[in-house]
């Protein structure tokens, strides 16, 4: 814990010293409508994804997990129609990455699912690797060279001679368009090779077996940016996956989030876009790595206004462009906390952060205990509700 907040004192002073540096903001990209509103269907579908990716916090946690069918310490009992597919734990490094893959069987929506979870370490995360952005390389990068005998991108079963005719558990050749001055934060770059081979054959034969699933992509945090790569790498394949973050960094350059719009095709009709980027009120990690070191984000944000759990429909909003001045990029300069701009609180990292319908990370029945009332809606807070400690890092 200690050095968990020397790393957060380390990272203000470097961060209050780089807001000195000016920012290019970036051009908005207006909506056909002026209608911020979200729908209560799209208000039920981004609560339902929240309690899965909470699942997710179970994975690489001690003494604890997720087992099949489909078993945990925390909400699995929500979901009766799931079946286990695999999990994976990449290690408790700066690049670390957890989480699972699961069937989703009617009478719940058929769809595969997988669920990236937030590390541990994310303001290390971005402390340490953030000012050393790499080239981003659509996937599977180097899998085409000939000189290469190897490649990070490769499928641990995939190989050159199987490019025509892959059996039906690989995942298909990638022919993804370049993607011109792209650069990519290396961490999380990182993160999804490491997770990408790990996965790659189980989810292939899931999606050869369950060709009508759709395939559902959901990250918490670091999560989310591991979750955006992945669902770059498998628009590249063919799929067409369905993405949502919640609390994600950002991710690259200016050239990377314009890919990534073009490559959801993301446009005025907010109904069928396929990646939706939540946010939350004083969350300070999607406004982090900083402006001043190249990052930006894209778009297809959905915000969270109210500071409080639960929210309701009214308290979330769709976003204008990459970066709305009337959601998560303007809290940054909109009366902040003692003379303190939204992406410098870090202390957020624990509440604002985790607190997206739920307060996610950590894996106990029904998630968070404080948030156990919320089941219910109409039932209010008890005065007796008790008093848990929160967990003391993220």
């Amino acid at each position: 814990m200690a050095s968990f907040l020397g790393r957060l004192v380390h990272a203000l002073f470097i961060f209050l010293v780089a807001i000195l540096a000016s920012s290019a903001q970036v051009p908005l990209q207006p909506h056909a409508s002026n209608d911020t509103s979200i729908s209560v269907e799209l208000f039920a579908e981004l609560e339902e994804l929240s309690r899965i990716v909470d699942i997710s916090y179970c994975v690489g946690t001690a003494g604890l997990g997720i087992s099949k069918p489909f078993q945990c310490a925390s909400r699995c009992g929500e979901f009766d129609n799931f079946e286990l597919v695999q999990t994976w734990n990449t290690g408790p490094l700066l690049s670390d990455s957890c989480g699972y893959v699961v069937l989703s069987h009617p009478p719940s929506p058929p769809r595969v699912i997988l669920a990236f979870r937030g590390t541990y370490s994310i303001a290390n995360t971005i402390v340490d690797l953030s000012t050393v952005p790499q080239e981003y390389v659509p996937y599977p990068g180097d899998d085409d060279d000939d000189d290469s005998n190897s490649s990070d991108f490769l499928s641990p079963r995939l190989k050159r001679s199987s490019y025509l005719h892959p059996p039906e558990d690989e995942p298909p050749p990638s022919h993804p368009p370049k993607c011109d001055n792209c650069t990519v934060h290396t961490g999380f770059y990182t993160s999804w090779l490491n997770t990408r081979k790990v996965i790659l054959p189980a989810l292939t034969e899931a999606i050869e077996k369950y060709p009508s699933y759709k395939l559902t992509l959901v990250g918490h945090s670091l999560g989310g940016a591991v979750a955006a790569l992945a669902g770059l790498d498998f628009k590249a394949r063919g799929w067409n996956p369905k993405v949502t973050t919640f609390g994600e960094p950002r991710v690259g350059n200016n050239e990377l989030m314009s890919y990534i719009n073009g490559r959801f095709n993301i446009t005025n009709n907010r109904t069928t876009n396929m990646f939706h980027r939540v946010t939350h009120v004083s969350d300070p990690v999607p406004l982090l790595p900083l402006a001043e070191w190249g990052y930006t984000m894209h778009s297809e944000e959905i915000f969270i206004k109210a500071p409080d759990l639960p929210p309701s429909v009214g308290d979330i909003q769709y976003c204008i462009g990459d970066e709305d001045p009337n959601c998560i990029a303007g809290n940054d300069s909109d009366a902040p906390s003692w003379g303190i701009p939204a992406r410098f609180k870090f202390w957020e990292l624990f509440f604002a952060h985790r607190d997206y319908f739920w307060r996610l990370g950590l894996c106990v029945p029904g998630g968070d205990p404080k948030d156990w009332y919320r089941k219910y809606p109409k039932h209010e807070d008890d005065e007796n509700e008790p008093d848990v400690e929160d967990a003391d890092e993220l």
